[in-house]
């Protein structure tokens, strides 16, 4: 009886205990929680600018990348980002989807614009027996093309370095133009250190691992203006880039060349915007390059650390419409690109194609049972490429100049009017820059241990 009684006043005690700690519990909920009536804040429908410098990192995090590709911190947003990799694991940037829509726009054939000085039978003799005499040509699209009579990028240059030479084959449009804006920097802002040049194409473009681009000679990879020149390896770039100097190249790019579009992450937009309308440049040319309804500059993902511009190639782009139907007559040029699939064989990619599996095997040291999926397969074709893509007649826009920009002439780089260089001039000097961010360069330095 004893037992019982000490038992029950045992439980008695725990209930009371549990009775007294969801009192507590309900108390002190309620004194944190919302009213009833309270409705939560709105949030703006588009972010806006930061007004101010973004959040600096500390010195210790930033370190400096001497040799190698700079290929960035990006691989941590993929893991959060369901956009940055595709469901075969390869890189789903972005990069693409500019032809891809031009692709699927119907355009109509006016005729030739950039290449009437070739006429069809000169453009055939010429096919088979003295292609070099065409210059280069942008065959297919960025994502389905190749490249003929490619230019490499010039390695030796003290405005640029290039990371990886038998990666830097583009047309010779993409290369001038490219030299052209980089040179414009470096002339304006002296004291500018060379500029990282990365991926452009392969000598004969096709598919260039990792990226779904760059296969006909008119994307390019560039790295960032750094303040003290050195590639800070830290994922938040914003906070350590070179404001004065990547904007200048932007606009470099933008006026004294023909740019499709600029690909880089939405918050390095954000401080190069916000440091262009800082020193004064014109608020309607801004929102027409970052925010209009065909924008320039875009958001792709996994390229936090990078610039990458689509220059057009009037030119180029055209030659390679017109001789892809010529492909068969030359073998050493009418080949595809194609990535193995789950179940592939060279018999199956040989039908797919119209060509033999001996070709494939021969041209690639591969045999049917060592096939790896995902591995790309250069394929040489037996007559015209039915499943290649043939683009839309090229049609280059207009450029999107600021108003203090004019043209002098025709083939002639774009610059400033005299009003407009020394405004461009005096805006984009380091000192000048410095104060009229209030101090973000400098501070940007601070944070990323210069």
């Amino acid at each position: 009886m004893t037992r019982w009684r000490n038992g029950s006043a045992i439980s008695a005690h725990v209930r009371v205990i549990g009775r007294l700690w969801v009192l507590m519990l309900a108390v002190s909920t309620a004194s944190v929680a919302r009213p009833m009536d309270e409705t939560p804040p709105s949030l703006p429908e588009t972010a806006p600018l930061p007004p101010t410098a973004p959040e600096l990192v500390p010195a210790e995090a930033c370190l400096p990348v001497v040799d190698g590709e700079d290929v960035g911190d990006d691989a941590a947003d993929a893991d959060t980002d369901p956009d940055a990799m595709a469901p075969d694991g390869e890189r789903n940037d972005g990069e693409e989807d500019a032809d891809a829509a031009r692709a699927d726009t119907s355009v109509e054939d006016e005729g030739l614009r950039y290449s009437r000085d070739v006429s069809d039978e000169q453009l055939r003799r010429l096919w088979t027996n003295d292609v070099a005499a065409l210059g280069s040509m942008s065959i297919g699209l960025a994502n389905a093309g190749r490249l003929v009579n490619g230019v490499q990028f010039p390695k030796a240059g003290g405005n640029w370095s290039v990371v990886d030479g038998q990666e830097s084959w583009g047309t010779q449009e993409t290369v001038s133009s490219l030299m052209a804006a980089i040179t414009e920097v470096s002339d304006r802002l002296p004291g500018t250190p060379p500029l990282r040049v990365n991926d452009i194409s392969k000598k004969d473009g096709g598919w260039h691992r990792p990226h779904r681009s760059h296969q006909n000679g008119r994307d390019v990879d560039l790295g960032f203006y750094y303040p003290h020149g050195e590639t800070i390896r830290i994922k938040k770039r914003e906070t350590c880039i070179d404001l004065a100097r990547n904007w200048a190249l932007v606009r470099a790019l933008v006026t004294t060349g023909d740019v499709q579009t600029i690909l880089v992450d939405k918050r390095v937009q954000a401080v190069l915007h916000g440091y262009a309308r800082s020193i004064g440049e014109d608020p309607v040319w801004l929102d027409d390059l970052f925010r209009g309804s065909a924008p320039i500059v875009n958001h792709a993902p996994r390229h936090r650390d990078h610039f990458h511009v689509r220059f057009y190639n009037p030119r180029a782009q055209e030659l390679g419409r017109r001789v892809q139907p010529l492909l068969a007559e030359r073998p050493e040029h009418n080949i595809a690109s194609y990535r193995v699939k789950r179940g592939d064989t060279l018999g199956k990619i040989a039908r797919r194609f119209g060509t033999s599996a001996k070709l494939i095997e021969k041209q690639n040291k591969v045999r049917s049972n060592n096939l790896k999926v995902g591995r790309t397969l250069t394929i040489p074709l037996r007559g015209p490429c039915t499943t290649c893509p043939l683009p839309p007649p090229v049609v280059v826009p207009a450029r999107r100049l600021p108003p203090d920009v004019t043209e002098f002439s025709l083939g002639r780089a774009l610059m400033p009017t005299t009003v407009g260089r020394a405004h461009f001039r005096s805006s984009i000097d380091s000192a000048a820059a410095t104060r009229s961010v209030a101090g973000w360069t400098t501070s940007a330095a601070r944070a990323c241990g210069s």
